[in-house]
């Protein structure tokens, strides 16, 4: 893993830089950004730049070639923590932060990173998925955030600044990071960044098909893995069929989306961003037909009909970052497009 790896974010980059050389790097971290577009990567190189024993740390630079390189890349450097939520839970659990109930503050992530580095320069930890830190969760960051122990860096990772609690913000420096440039998915998309699973579908792609899938994909890597699923792919013809047909098929409309969001699997997280695609998807649908209504300067009825039902999308995607129960949300959804379409 080299810093030519990691496309994108220049500026974030120049700047950890900068407060590296001057010394005035903070300890705690709030990185935020949309998902898939290398957060977590960005970290790790930081983490990496710190603990190489044969670069200087203000660089922020390695030489990819000693023992500290090669276990930061092999995630087993015994001062670089990473945390990240289960797949099967809903939230981070508590016993990764301050450890079991019989061993409170003796293992997990608050514990480690006070101990006295082992090898490295300092302690640092990387926190993923802290949208789903629950108050219990924070109030246990509380002390470690307010009272950082010495040489040690945390860093948090989220999608955005809004899912994040006041008490984890307000004792953060917030770094915002963009979705990635075209250019840079292409890249991306072409090294095999989507996974082995995806290496034959990518492999067969054209050049159009490329830049339709990268649209689609808003910049981001995971929203890239999905578009690119060939379920996604089979029911987003449908879902345009439904959504544009005479009378919404109601039932069918629920239970196809349902069956899409099933297939995710236990992961709570890979079945929300399913839904979120799929809502997505509706979103941009409805916002070509208002685009192309007030082009052919159709009747402002049915104008304000698909803007109503464009804004029920974006209110779908904002519950789906609530947490809102997915078979609920996706009935009310189909509900609500049937009724204010009339149709």
């Amino acid at each position: 893993m080299r810093w030519e790896d990691l496309l994108g974010h220049d500026q974030q980059q120049t700047w950890f830089r900068t407060a590296a050389r001057n010394g005035r790097l903070a300890t705690s971290f709030l990185l935020v950004g949309p998902d898939g577009i290398g957060k977590r990567c960005f970290a790790r190189l930081i983490a990496k730049g710190l603990l190489c024993r044969n670069a200087p740390a203000r660089e922020l630079d390695f030489c990819n070639a000693c023992e500290d390189c090669a276990q930061v890349d092999a995630s087993t450097h015994p001062d670089l923590i990473q945390v990240s939520k289960p797949a099967e839970r809903s939230e981070l659990p508590i016993k990764l932060l301050i450890g079991e109930a019989d061993k409170r503050m003796r293992e997990g992530l608050c514990y480690e990173i006070s101990l006295k580095p082992y090898a490295g320069r300092r302690k640092i930890a990387i926190l993923d998925d802290a949208d789903y830190l629950n108050a219990e969760g924070a109030n246990c960051l509380l002390k470690t955030l307010e009272e950082p122990p010495t040489n040690s860096l945390l860093f948090l990772i989220g999608s955005s600044l809004q899912r994040q609690l006041p008490t984890i913000r307000s004792r953060c420096q917030c770094i915002l990071f963009q979705p990635l440039e075209a250019s840079a998915m292409a890249q991306l998309i072409r090294r095999g960044a989507l996974g082995d699973e995806y290496a034959s579908t990518v492999s067969t792609l054209s050049e159009e098909a490329l830049q339709n899938l990268i649209a689609q994909a808003d910049g981001s890597l995971t929203k890239a893995r999905l578009v690119a699923d060939e379920e996604f792919r089979d029911f987003r013809s449908q879902l345009e069929s439904m959504l544009t047909s005479r009378q919404i098929p109601l039932t069918a409309l629920a239970k196809e989306m349902g069956a899409l969001v099933d297939a995710a699997g236990k992961d709570a997280r890979a079945r929300r961003d399913r839904m979120r695609v799929v809502f997505e998807m509706a979103a941009a649908l409805y916002r070509r037909i208002c685009l192309q209504a007030a082009e052919e300067n159709l009747d402002s009825r049915a104008v304000a009909t698909h803007i109503r039902c464009w804004n029920r999308c974006l209110q779908a995607i904002q519950e789906v970052d609530r947490n809102a129960n997915q078979a609920a949300l996706i009935e009310a959804w189909s509900s609500d497009l049937a009724l204010i379409s009339g149709r």
